[in-house]
């Protein structure tokens, strides 16, 4: 096997295994089926019902959603709102008396997205123990179970992604492990090893993305980022499906 070579296992290996012959090695390791087994894998899956089932257990509780839209979709939302803003804070000359709109007159802003808009969910915690108050989806554990490869190991955190159309994240990496876990359709990950990092070009360290690159990997400007014409020389690319996991270690 070469240095950095990203290897599958069609097995879920025991704990000490893991401990001891995987996690040392610092390299990727896809798991196919690691979470087969997950009543996730069977109740959220979208042809099956999994909707209605994350509708029924999660209810109303808020999340924080990521969208990307067009910018005159932005500014056709910042306008509807500044509209009801204003409908709620009439000033009448007559009455010294403020009007505030019924509730059901309020639009969901999320209709008036446009064709080829994206909304998705970007790491809503499911569980963080450096958190004190319950997380709203927290009841969505019951369908997790931890890998029996972990079951030694302390869970800092394990958060949810989720999106309804094809999306892209940007190329960064963590200060800690990660197991990738998809629990429906599927997701291509692109991993480089820690001795690439000069050619993906680093935020500054001073900024909130320190550890997220600075190159636009889809359109990079080689003026600006010379080095980055060599950084797919050193990418491995994976494709995981429903019941795959991938484990990144620190720094991939």
């Amino acid at each position: 096997m070469e240095k950095w070579a990203i290897t599958r296992l069609h097995r879920i290996p025991l704990a000490n295994e893991f401990s001891s012959q995987i996690e040392p090695c610092n390299v990727p390791v896809v798991f196919d089926g690691c979470v087969c087994d997950w009543p996730a894998v069977n109740k959220w899956n979208p042809n099956n019902g999994g909707l209605d089932h994350l509708e029924v257990r999660v209810g109303s509780s808020m999340v924080e959603a990521m969208i990307r839209v067009s910018f005159s979709s932005f500014i056709h939302l910042c306008k509807k709102s500044r509209q009801i803003h204003n409908d709620a804070f009439v000033d009448k000359s007559s009455q010294d008396t403020c009007h505030t709109p019924k509730i059901d007159s309020i639009e969901d802003p999320l209709s008036n997205l446009e064709d080829g808009s994206q909304i998705y969910l970007a790491q809503v915690p499911l569980i963080n123990k450096d958190e004190k108050r319950e997380s709203p989806l927290g009841v969505l554990l019951e369908d997790i179970i931890t890998p029996r490869f972990l079951e030694t190991n302390a869970i800092s955190s394990s958060n949810l992604w989720m999106n309804i159309t094809q999306s892209r994240s940007s190329t960064h990496y963590d200060p800690h492990h990660n197991l990738l876990c998809v629990v429906a359709g599927c997701k291509q990950v692109a991993l480089w090893p820690p001795s690439a990092t000069e050619f993906l070009y680093p935020m500054s360290v001073c900024g909130e993305a320190s550890n997220h690159s600075a190159v636009d990997l889809v359109q990079p400007n080689f003026k600006v980022h010379p080095r980055a014409k060599h950084a797919w020389d050193h990418c491995q690319k994976v494709l995981l499906h429903a019941g795959d996991a991938l484990f990144i270690p620190e720094g991939w």
